[in-house]
């Protein structure tokens, strides 16, 4: 009498497990960039929820079983994928230039952006922005003869308020809205251009030791005495520690960043944006759509000086509780 029950919670089972395998599969190339997410690949999904319904309602059994996963792989199958360029049409790569990938980047110094001297906004803006601008501007013919691609390395720091990021932060913000204006000037000569904004990797970007020792002694010599009073060289010297902190729970695999670079190089219509990187989409996305609020609460309390505050703030606070 128990057949029927068994059987009946067996089918649910296996309806569960193939769901489960499509939308992993489903999941899992939407990570690698791979799908097209639109109407079409929208519809096909939903068109499965319909296809559940009546394969376990007026098919019952293992041949309802059978037809359901047939539609899964059937509607994997038709998923719409980011077309790649064909082998011909990369053939210019021979006798011309393809792609232009500008990577070069440098941070300086981390801290307060009333504590970073003019010379670090200055190299910054010189190497992140200027850099990228004026390499693009001596290749921009040879890309617009071969209708090639043009990639930016960018940063979430470029459209998320990060502590201790603005010179920085300011000059790969220039570098993304000089992007986004080319995509849109070069769009009539056929030429594609893409972001490409790595977030929360290890990389070697905020130096050694003894760089940041060399950095941080140039910025406390350069301080008027009342700000370094403000502020103390103790609260100067936290910031290499909460970022080495960052750095240790950051992935140092790279292979995400490479692959979206490729992705923009050779995909027929590369995406506006790409964001490789646990916090690349997280953090702005937090910035962008929660209030403003718990924005900064939130990116306050991954990067805020927590315990190390200035030391005029500490002062002020311990003058108030008195009176």
């Amino acid at each position: 009498m128990d057949q029927p029950a068994d059987q009946d919670t067996l089918l649910v089972w296996l309806y569960a497990l193939a769901t489960a395998a499509l939308g992993s599969a489903v999941i899992r190339r939407l990570l690698r960039q791979e799908l097209r997410m639109g109407v079409r690949a929208v519809g096909s999904l939903l068109l499965l929820l319909l296809a559940f319904r009546l394969c376990f309602v007026a098919l019952p059994g293992f041949p309802g079983l059978c037809l359901f996963c047939l539609a899964c792989a059937l509607s994997y199958c038709s998923l719409p994928l980011i077309g790649l360029l064909p082998v011909h049409q990369k053939a210019i790569l021979i006798t011309g230039l393809w792609g232009v990938v500008n990577n070069a980047g440098v941070l300086e110094f981390v801290a307060d952006a009333e504590l970073l001297p003019m010379n670090t906004y200055r190299r910054c803006m010189e190497v992140n922005y200027f850099g990228a601008v004026e390499l693009t501007k001596m290749f921009l013919p040879l890309l617009r003869q071969a209708k090639g691609r043009l990639v930016n390395i960018s940063s979430m720091a470029g459209n998320t308020p990060l502590l201790g990021f603005a010179a920085y932060g300011a000059s790969k913000a220039a570098l993304g809205m000089f992007s986004d204006i080319l995509r849109q000037e070069l769009a009539i000569w056929g030429v594609k251009v893409a972001i490409v904004q790595p977030g929360g990797f290890k990389t070697g970007i905020f130096g050694t030791t003894a760089q940041w020792n060399k950095q941080h002694k140039n910025i406390v010599q350069q301080l008027s005495p009342d700000v370094k009073s403000d502020y103390g060289e103790n609260y100067i010297i936290a910031f290499q520690g909460k970022y080495d902190k960052l750095q240790v729970h950051s992935p140092a695999d790279l292979q995400p960043v490479l692959n979206d670079i490729s992705i923009a190089l050779i995909a027929k219509n590369p995406k506006r944006i790409y964001t490789p990187g646990p916090a690349g989409f997280i953090l702005p996305f937090i910035y962008h759509y929660l209030p403003t609020c718990v924005s900064d609460f939130v990116i306050f309390q991954m990067l805020g000086s927590g315990k190390d505050t200035p030391a005029g703030v500490n002062k002020m606070a311990s003058s108030s509780n008195k009176q």
